[in-house]
């Protein structure tokens, strides 16, 4: 009883605050609204990169880089919207565009059954290829330097199948671009403990914290499960199905199916992931979702990941203290170059958002430095969180590593953009986005070495 007690206790404080600061206009400054979804594009002309002080030069690389764009996990969201399309569609009750909505739902299924479930598209292996080329043409120096000296390139997996197809796409137009790469790249070596760390033994916390937290099940209940919602997941409906249709979801009709918001989701969720599909068809998805509606199913996403893998609730690190791991290995890296101990010149990690997003909330990297408390829920009004920001597909976090003597700065690129460190670390000048690796294991936790 005392449980339920809370539970019901915060439920009503997080719904008192919800309506003011969540306005159905919220926007989240995409014109897509495709949350994670999001396909990848850069976000910095390399030509307006700062140099590096005088007398530094590249020697060593790494990343860490989500898979590329890709097909749906599976078909449960089209199942669901099609199980209520094929009911409405014996008994009349669909519209103008509700009468295409099934064709064209069963036509973007089964291109995803046909590259399968879970895998890279053709937009996802652009994604991927493009970026080994880019990175190579930014670094020309030092990929000289790699292929002279015979230093490896090393490939680092998940042993999740779009994981490792991007590492090895990466390599391939690595060697592609410059064959004298191609003998440097040793065999893709998978490594779940570093890159699919939220599944490992060690994250057991964390998976009950997901499976079992009551605050966060009601605060995502909570968020999901208010008017706004509800008017929006009508919107949505409304397009596909006939008026009287719509009320009858509403009413509860098909809860077995799915409720209102469920359904509407479904539809987002076909929304969101036909960009990927780009390469594979044609499929104006967009016809049934106006941008409001869009950008709301986009902040519920969004809002799922911010409690679950992101910046979460200000008393807790759960959700990112895991990608300390990751964190560790950049810096291992790192130490290795500059103690002579490994004999890398590129370390290349192929990834999840799972991994990206707490890594990005671990590290203070834009858009990841603000949680939240538990009575100012996360809200698109007063919180940089957005998904598509932080872990669009293909998103890539660098760190560059330049020498002049014995002293080493680092740089990172975010998305091949320019990002500085978080906030308590100094670069070796003001406005510079080069760091002294020592300040930068002092600011990130790590003792110096």
């Amino acid at each position: 009883m005392q449980k339920r007690t809370a539970a019901l206790s915060l439920t009503l404080t997080v719904s008192a605050l919800l309506p003011a600061a969540l306005p159905a206009q919220a926007t989240s400054g995409s014109s897509g609204s495709y949350a994670t979804k999001t396909p990848y594009a850069p976000q910095q002309d390399p030509r307006s990169y700062q140099q590096a002080p005088k007398g530094f030069v590249p020697v060593f690389t790494e990343n860490v880089s989500r898979h590329g764009s890709r097909a749906a996990s599976d078909s449960e969201d089209g199942d669901l919207i099609l199980a209520l399309w094929e009911k409405a569609r014996s008994e009349g009750q669909l519209t103008r565009d509700g009468e295409r909505f099934g064709d064209e739902t069963k036509s973007l299924l089964a291109a995803m059954d046909a590259i399968g479930y879970g895998q890279l598209s053709g937009r996802g292996v652009r994604e991927i290829q493009d970026t080994a080329v880019r990175l190579e043409k930014r670094l020309p120096g030092l990929f000289r330097q790699i292929a002279k000296d015979s230093e490896q390139i090393n490939v680092v997996n998940s042993g999740k199948d779009r994981a490792v197809d991007s590492g090895d796409l990466f390599a391939e137009a690595l060697a592609e671009n410059d064959p004298a790469l191609a003998p440097l790249i040793t065999p893709a070596r998978t490594d779940a403990d570093l890159l699919y760390f939220h599944k490992s033994a060690d994250s057991a916390e964390y998976r009950d914290y997901v499976d079992n937290d009551e605050r966060l099940a009601t605060t995502l209940d909570t968020i999901t499960d208010q008017p706004a919602s509800h008017t929006a997941a009508r919107n949505v409906l409304k397009k596909i199905f006939k008026p009287a249709f719509v009320e009858r979801i509403s009413a509860g009709e098909f809860d077995s199916v799915g409720t209102e918001v469920e359904a509407a989701q479904a539809v987002y969720a076909l929304y969101s992931i036909a960009p990927a599909m780009a390469d594979e068809g044609d499929w104006n998805m967009k016809r049934y979702l106006a941008p409001r509606d869009a950008r709301w199913f986009a902040y519920l996403s969004d809002a799922e990941d911010f409690y679950e893998k992101g910046p979460g609730f200000a008393d807790s690190d759960i959700t990112y203290r895991m990608a300390n791991v990751l964190l560790d290995d950049f810096f291992a890296k790192i130490d290795a170059k500059r103690n002579g101990t490994g004999n890398a010149g590129a370390e290349l990690r192929f990834t999840h958002a799972e991994e990206i997003i707490p890594l990005a909330a671990l590290m203070g990297l834009p858009g990841s430095t603000k949680p939240v408390s538990q009575a100012r829920p996360y809200t698109y009004a007063d919180n940089p969180w957005r998904g598509e920001s932080v872990a669009s597909m293909a998103t890539n976090i660098q760190w560059d590593l330049f020498r002049k003597g014995n002293k080493y700065l680092v740089r990172m690129l975010y998305n091949e953009k320019q990002t500085a460190f978080k906030k308590g670390c100094e670069p070796v000048a003001k406005g510079s986005y080069y760091y002294e690796v020592d300040e930068l294991k002092q600011c990130l936790g790590r003792a110096a070495s």
